[in-house]
């Protein structure tokens, strides 16, 4: 009896099994891949508080419309009259810690740029409840947004989004859906979407793409842009998101949209805001395009 062409068969049986079995586990457990809120150790135990950096500060809980509570700072200027004046900077940190990681860059921007700045954890980051995911956390960001809106004292004030990594997807994100609250927004190390990384970051489901369900498209949102004025923070030797994600962004902004482009040639995917240079480069964007239109 010929056992080859039978050997054959089961072979290409368990192999069809175990590669329906992989799709399905990254389907299923992508977010777990996605959102690693867990890392580094600790992170959803222990956040940093601002006190611990010298900063004024609100310790929030707010509550989404679907019911989720996240955890939130703000960062106010030292007096109420103040605090109406400044612009603010509506911060979404990558997508490993929380945000009390990203203090020492908040407390740079605070002094730097004299503004407000409001953070938050996204859901199931930190100490906010529920479990991240794509919806879950557009619905954060616009939470985020309409506290600024309602509080008596932000209420008028100006707002830029920062977004680093992941947080550049959801600040693209919420700017293209009410682009008429933002008066700018930053972007650093920020990729095209999640498909089009997957062949970089997990090359061994680089064919499976496709069944990414999280998707934070900034490619087509950028491209809805009509008037927000847009500085691109790119790392050279970024080893996560290739320097060409970022590029793809900037080309998709739209003619007649501001836009500022500004590299990194040594910074890498979590070490561009110490690159000499960087925050120069957020004040020339802060004083041509945030300050002089507020003027």
């Amino acid at each position: 009896m010929d056992y080859v062409p039978l050997i054959a068969k089961y072979t290409l049986v368990i192999v069809g099994a175990v590669a329906s079995l992989a799709l399905g586990a990254l389907y299923l457990f992508q977010c777990d891949l996605i959102y690693p809120s867990s890392y580094p150790e600790g992170s959803r135990e222990k956040v940093a508080s601002p006190e611990e950096y010298n900063l004024p500060f609100d310790n929030l809980r707010l509550r989404t419309p679907d019911g989720v509570r996240i955890h939130g700072f703000l960062i106010k200027r030292p007096t109420d009259e103040e605090t109406r004046r400044a612009p603010t900077v509506l911060y979404f940190h990558a997508n490993a810690g929380n945000m009390g990681h990203r203090l020492p860059i908040a407390k740079v921007l605070y002094e730097r740029l004299k503004c407000n700045v409001l953070m938050i954890s996204y859901r199931g980051y930190g100490l906010s409840e529920g479990q991240a995911n794509e919806r879950g956390i557009q619905t954060d960001a616009t939470t985020a947004l309409h506290f600024i809106r309602d509080h008596p004292l932000l209420a008028k004030t100006r707002v830029v989004a920062y977004g680093q990594s992941i947080g550049g997807a959801v600040a693209i994100d919420l700017v293209a859906r009410e682009e008429d609250q933002f008066a700018g927004l930053i972007i650093e190390n920020t990729f095209r979407s999640l498909r089009q990384l997957i062949p970089t970051v997990l090359p061994w489901f680089r064919y499976a793409a496709a069944f990414c369900h999280q998707r934070w498209n900034s490619e087509v949102a950028v491209a809805r842009l009509r008037r927000t004025p847009i500085l691109f923070l790119s790392g050279g030797q970024d080893d996560l998101v290739p320097p060409a994600h970022m590029k793809v962004l900037y080309d998709e902004v739209p003619e007649g949209v501001p836009k500022v482009w500004h590299a990194f040639p040594a910074g890498k995917h979590n070490d561009t805001c110490i690159q000499d240079g960087y925050f120069e480069a957020i004040e020339a964007f802060w004083q041509t395009y945030v300050l002089k239109a507020q003027g």
